[in-house]
């Protein structure tokens, strides 16, 4: 009753984004997920010597990164588990600091310059820049609970979606040219081995980031400026 109590606006959250996962309320949210997973497989070329030629992300949920140089494992590896972890870092600053605004801010910053060096195709074009005036305005114009809100909501739907993504793509329909599957081609083992490995890696990540990154409670505090301690 103690976890319910200290954490029930987290809990309703999380049922809210279960009850229209399969609705078009969602769509926006996966496709914000997608481009964090095409950023991460460049960010992880970018960090080992590479560079992003081209990002797209299109209105079905998928997404591409053309990259030059790199590590090729570690790129193919970022894909699901560097969006988890970009998910998961939102959620806890969300949860752990008062910096939202900040955060909310240089999210979308980061999102205008990503637009500008790396997408090409309008739909990329339009959902990066819309999204980033979307977030620029919600840190210019409200509060920092709507900014904590914005985060949570983020960070919430990443860590539901990568799991569920990797086990769709790389499990269930191994067939599928996926992460997975190239990392099989380029590196050996099956495509269900790396995405079972990647799965196993997220459930653990998210278990070990709730346990011990929670608190005690993780609640806005409804009609004041701070949250409960």
């Amino acid at each position: 009753m103690a976890f319910v109590k200290g954490h029930w606006q987290l809990l309703v959250l999380v049922a809210i984004i279960f009850a229209l996962w399969s609705t078009p309320v969602m769509v926006p949210l996966k496709i914000v997920v997608v481009l964090l997973h095409e950023l991460s497989h460049g960010l992880a070329a970018i960090l080992t010597g590479g560079s992003i030629e081209q990002i797209t992300i299109s209105p079905e949920q998928g997404g591409l990164a053309q990259l030059r140089g790199g590590s090729r494992f570690w790129s193919l590896t970022a894909g699901y588990l560097g969006s988890l972890l970009l998910g998961m870092a939102l959620l806890f600053a969300a949860l752990r600091s008062t910096a939202d605004r900040v955060v909310v801010a240089g999210l979308g910053l980061l999102l205008l310059v990503v637009a500008a060096l790396y997408l090409r195709d309008l739909f990329a074009l339009l959902f990066c820049i819309g999204l980033a005036v979307v977030l620029l305005a919600v840190a210019r114009w409200l509060d920092h609970r709507a900014n904590d809100l914005v985060l949570r909501v983020i960070g919430l739907t990443s860590m539901i979606y990568v799991p569920f993504d990797i086990f769709s793509d790389t499990i269930a329909r191994s067939h599928l040219l996926s992460d997975a599957r190239m990392m099989a081609n380029e590196f050996g083992g099956a495509t269900v081995l790396w995405g079972g490995l990647w799965l196993v890696v997220s459930v653990v990540a998210i278990g070990t980031s709730l346990r011990y990154g929670l608190g005690a409670s993780s609640n806005i505090v409804l009609g004041s400026t701070s949250r409960e301690s």
